[in-house]
């Protein structure tokens, strides 16, 4: 899909939803507008970060999910002002949604294929889910805090993310029944990469993973396993991520 065409297609959305949604027609045309622009920074922070990630362009695929998901629905209506800025943003219950930009290089570095199942540790808002949902086929998605993930789930639903599926509990230890994963994504900083995870991460499957201190600047890390289980791990840039958070009960 070409710049043009996923710009066109930001707009569009926008106006088939002012159709028929409830809120403000004026609102619907900022949202598009700023959208629009949002996509046009995102290329511009992929250009950015060419040394990183090894080249100027992302998998159009993942562009064009990122000019189909209404960041603006999955933060607090207080913030939607902020919506379509290139910033983490606070969702409550001391969370945050990430930078877009942030969200796009990771989903890319993920390889997704289409007929994908993918695991995502720390719902959140919803909106990583989101993104992960318009490009594969099965996303499994696991959140501690409850009210986030209620909300999330919900939310979801409500826009007809049926391929989507949330659970309440502690990440850490994964989602073992429906392992293997081709693809997991982390969004949230942990010391060292949880055993049940790379454990359920399939042969020639990704794991996405900050890894460092809590409150602290961490580094990004693809991690791969090979055809003999080994695993194979890569730098990618510095990050700044929450605190992997483990249920007490069930942690070590």
């Amino acid at each position: 899909m070409t710049d043009n065409k996923i710009l066109q297609a930001v707009l569009l959305v926008a106006i088939m939803t002012s159709a028929t949604c409830t809120g403000n027609a004026d609102d619907e045309a900022r949202y598009a507008t700023e959208h629009a622009q949002l996509v046009r920074v995102i290329e511009a922070r992929v250009r950015d970060a060419s040394y990183f990630l090894g080249k100027s362009e992302l998998d159009p695929r993942v562009m064009a999910a990122m000019a189909q998901v209404r960041r603006h629905e999955f933060v607090p209506e207080y913030m939607r002002w902020a919506a379509y800025e290139n910033r983490p943003l606070p969702i409550g219950e001391g969370q945050t949604i990430s930078q877009p930009s942030l969200v796009a290089m990771m989903t890319d570095l993920l390889n997704l294929s289409a007929d994908c199942r993918v695991l995502e540790i720390g719902t959140g808002s919803g909106y990583q889910a989101a993104i992960l949902a318009e490009i594969c086929d099965s996303v499994y998605s696991i959140e501690i805090v409850e009210p986030l993930g209620l909300r999330a789930a919900a939310l979801l639903e409500r826009l007809g993310y049926d391929n989507v599926e949330v659970r309440i509990g502690d990440g850490f230890a994964g989602w073992p029944e429906q392992a293997p994963f081709e693809a997991i994504i982390v969004t949230a900083a942990a010391e060292e990469p949880p055993p049940p995870l790379v454990e359920q991460l399939a042969v020639g499957g990704r794991m996405i993973i900050p890894l460092g201190p809590a409150g602290r600047t961490q580094d990004l890390y693809v991690i791969k396993k090979t055809a003999d289980g080994s695993m194979i791990e890569e730098t990618i840039f510095p990050v700044r991520f929450v605190p992997f958070t483990r249920d007490e009960d069930q942690a070590d």
